[in-house]
């Protein structure tokens, strides 16, 4: 019996470089083409789209860089930052590998129990899972409204309840992961001020729709996407398509905060 691992980094808590990303990285590098690069590793052109969009969202500088235009609908590159995360990635594998190595030579894996390990894999489910900067924390008797700060310099509001705040020892100028369901953003081409939601504008990159619902990519600025799901009839009704000019909402108590 042969043990084995995957090498994955994190990056706030969350999967950041899993190996299978490692080579969608490498064939972008190679094809210059998401299309042809999702070929090559292989994986589905929408599940390539979202992890370089997970990427690219939980990384402080771009790693993948969209070009509109040429064939196939434009070329994508990896940029330096990236270019550089993979021979970083490079010394670490060759790292783990010795790792692995040695410890079986010390571990009597015969006599292991390994039934329960696969939960420790466990992965939230939340689609949006965007990089912060807490600006500051307002704390009251129950709940605590946290203020984000995005990339993009957009800002965010969080509330969550003050015991959250104490466990995970969030501070201000510490960086988070702002987590909410894509069911939970509504889309408006609406400037009307709510102040129990977030708003933020963006622009329609991408639209996947069937019969009953509707999955809408939000380019927010500096690489954040927002992704919502919306009923195809309210899509339809807002007229919206890709290239129009919307403001995401989420409630403040439907963002969870992760460090």
């Amino acid at each position: 019996m042969e043990l084995t691992s995957k090498l994955t980094l994190e990056m706030l808590g969350k999967p950041f470089l899993l190996e299978k990303r490692i080579e969608l990285l490498h064939a972008i590098e190679e094809h210059g083409s998401i299309s042809k690069a999702a070929k090559a590793v292989p994986m589905s052109y929408k599940s390539a789209w979202e992890a370089v969009d997970t990427m690219n969202a939980l990384s402080p500088e771009p790693i993948v860089c969209r070009e509109t235009g040429g064939k196939d609908g434009g070329g994508t590159t990896i940029t330096a930052y990236g270019q550089q995360l993979l021979k970083n990635y490079a010394v670490l594998k060759e790292e783990h590998g010795r790792f692995l190595t040695r410890l079986s030579e010390l571990t009597d894996i015969e006599s292991g129990s390994f039934k329960t390990i696969g939960r420790l894999a466990m992965q939230i489910s939340a689609r949006n899972q965007i990089q912060a900067e807490v600006v500051s924390i307002d704390s009251q008797n129950v709940n605590a409204n946290i203020f984000l700060k995005l990339k993009s310099g957009k800002e965010l509001l969080s509330t969550i309840t003050k015991e959250a705040v104490e466990n995970l020892h969030i501070d201000k100028d510490q960086t988070v992961v702002a987590i909410f369901k894509s069911n939970t953003v509504l889309l408006t081409k609406s400037a009307g001020e709510k102040s129990n939601e977030n708003r933020l504008e963006g622009i329609v990159s991408k639209i996947d729709k069937d019969v009953e619902n509707t999955k809408v990519l939000v380019d927010i600025g500096d690489h954040d996407t927002i992704v919502s799901v919306i009923p195809t009839a309210v899509l339809d009704k807002m007229e919206l398509i890709e290239g129009s000019s919307v403001i995401a909402m989420i409630k403040a108590n439907d963002i969870m905060i992760g460090k």
